[in-house]
């Protein structure tokens, strides 16, 4: 699909850049994509261009021409936002967070700070409130809530049960 989207554009954009533009065959390719586009938008954007095309083949008026160019150019942006690369990672799956990353994201604490035992536990019992399960928690929620509590704490001792029920829920 892509070598097809690429010949369209340049055969597109050799029509445009001839000096007297051939509107025949500017009306065969653009029919051509109309007929044989998967892209929603390209088709819609070739349909519309096509009576305009057609009406220049036999037509010197100038409005009628620029009309049909403006459409021709339409066209030819459509094919290239469809062409140009894309920048970035959008589809890419996001990074796992580390067993402390978790568990400081479960008591609401920032990533990339220093911690003390009193910012952990005011965290902890900050997030208690609403997650206890005398309150309307869920026990899962609140055990999970200690367990990231207590791995914070105590970065080696509860590391393996922090993981274990990560990897079960």
């Amino acid at each position: 699909m892509m070598e097809r989207l690429e010949s369209w554009k340049l055969a597109i954009e050799r029509l445009r850049s001839a000096e007297p533009v051939d509107w025949a065959e500017a009306g065969r390719l653009i029919a051509e994509i109309a007929r044989m586009s998967t892209d929603v938008t390209l088709r819609q954007a070739a349909e519309q261009a096509l009576p305009v095309l057609r009406q220049t083949v036999d037509n010197d008026d100038r409005s009628v021409m620029l009309a049909a160019q403006r459409r021709l150019g339409v066209v030819l942006d459509v094919v290239h936002g469809l062409t140009a690369p894309r920048f970035g990672r959008r589809n890419a799956t996001p990074k796992k967070l580390s067993s402390e990353d978790r568990a400081r994201k479960v008591l609401g604490l920032p990533l990339a700070v220093q911690l003390t035992c009193d910012d952990i536990n005011q965290a902890y019992r900050r997030a208690a409130k609403g997650m206890h399960p005398d309150r309307g928690g869920s026990a899962e929620a609140f055990i999970d809530l200690a367990a990231a509590r207590d791995l914070l704490i105590h970065p080696g001792a509860h590391k393996d049960a922090w993981e274990r029920s990560d990897e079960i829920s």
